[in-house]
């Protein structure tokens, strides 16, 4: 077996040399009752969370799982007994019976899953982030592109029934000029409710640590960074690539909104001296559809809760809460601020509500046997993934920055 760092280099061939041909391995055609084989890369928190939530859709069997930390396969074996199960992925990936692939790995590894699943013919659902830094996003779509793989990146917003409520409200006449989006996630917990003990296997033996630093910078083992690695740039991007990202992929989705031309991030961190990334900040995305897309963060107050975005037009406003409801107010309607209390929001006009995962997980299924593209497709992805980089550049670089969208680089 060829070493990791082999390893990567044979990837970036393999995905030059498919973006040419546009071969894959061949793959069977799905039948409308056929079962799809599921293979899990990256057995985590969320990873368990959603293969449990896809094997309640119909017609789906668990195959295999990957992770580089044995602990993880023994948690998903207990549910699903008759899983394979394997430390490197790519051994799951030579599975020809296995039809998809989730993919919930730490957000610095997507890039590595990503392109050699598309590469071995793989249908992929993408936890979000999609992609950790530009770089990572252009050889993600170079692999994509021309390959006939369906991909479903994780923004399970994009399936709820929110989607077609807000589009009744997304008219000239109801809305007038938009030109501002108000987004915010707030909780009061600390390091955001993530800080994990850490086990007592968590050690070399139990644990493939090149295999988890993959590109990133290289470090002694850690277990800390094995189980706390959304506290270090070097593998995520806080929450900003956590939850910032759920808003603007939905609403990049639902306005068709470009990669921001300029983005603002300022704050700090000031309750979770263990994390590298900010507990408390702001964004500023100038939008160059002539628009401000602004987001808000903190973990140490929770009074305005975990949503309600705000689309500000000179007709109306959209409101979506946390529960992906919907309502609308105009703007000639008296008192049209947001209501004061709860009685007066159930009054209003509300649609959908709960977690969307059952049916966006069913949809990246039902795209895998049309061959359609789903609700939240590779651009939504590579989008939102970019928003979300150029933010935490700034925050990090203490500056602005821009998308130059001729090279393709934030500058």
């Amino acid at each position: 077996m060829p070493t990791r760092r082999e390893f990567v280099g044979n990837v970036l061939a393999g995905a030059a040399a498919l973006a040419v041909t546009g071969t894959f391995a061949s793959r069977r055609v799905l039948g409308a009752n056929d079962r799809i084989r599921l293979g899990l890369i990256g057995a985590g928190g969320r990873g368990q969370e959603i293969f449990k939530t896809a094997l309640q859709c119909p017609h789906t069997e668990a195959a295999a799982v990957a992770d580089v930390y044995t602990r993880r396969l023994d948690e998903v074996k207990a549910f699903a007994p008759q899983i394979k199960t394997y430390q490197d992925f790519r051994k799951l990936l030579d599975d020809k019976s296995v039809d998809a692939v989730l993919i919930a790995t730490p957000q610095h590894q997507h890039v590595l899953n990503f392109v050699p699943a598309i590469q071995a013919g793989k249908d992929v659902y993408q936890e979000k982030t999609m992609a950790f830094n530009p770089d990572h996003a252009k050889r993600m779509r170079r692999a994509f592109q021309g390959s006939g793989r369906v991909v479903q990146i994780g923004i399970q917003s994009t399936s709820s029934d929110a989607v077609e409520r807000a589009r009744e409200f997304l008219s000239p006449e109801k809305m007038g000029t938009i030109t501002a989006i108000h987004t915010h996630h707030f909780r009061n917990a600390p390091y955001g409710g993530w800080k994990r003990a850490i086990p007592a296997d968590c050690d070399p033996q139990h644990v493939d640590w090149p295999g988890f630093q993959g590109e990133a910078k290289q470090y002694p083992f850690d277990p800390n960074r094995v189980i706390n690695w959304r506290f270090y740039w070097d593998y995520d991007g806080g929450n900003v690539y956590e939850n910032m990202v759920h808003q603007v992929g939905f609403w990049y989705k639902l306005l068709g909104l470009k990669i921001p031309a300029r983005v603002t991030m300022t704050g700090g961190n000031y309750l979770s001296p263990e994390m590298e990334c900010p507990d408390t900040m702001d964004v500023a995305m100038s939008q160059s559809e002539n628009l401000l897309f602004t987001w808000n963060s903190m973990f140490g107050n929770n009074y305005f809760g975990e949503g309600d975005d705000l689309v500000l037009g000179n007709k109306g406003t959209i409101l979506r809460d946390d529960r992906d409801q919907i309502r609308y107010e105009p703007q000639d309607k008296p008192g049209a601020a947001k209501p004061a209390d709860a009685s007066a929001r159930k009054a209003a006009d509300i649609v959908g509500g709960g977690d969307a995962t059952q049916a966006h997980l069913q949809n990246f299924f039902d795209c895998m046997r049309s061959r359609k593209e789903p609700n939240c497709p590779f651009e939504i992805g590579f989008r939102s993934a970019i928003a979300c980089y150029m933010a935490i550049t700034s925050y990090r670089e203490n500056r602005p920055v821009r998308w130059n969208e001729k090279a393709e680089e934030v500058v």
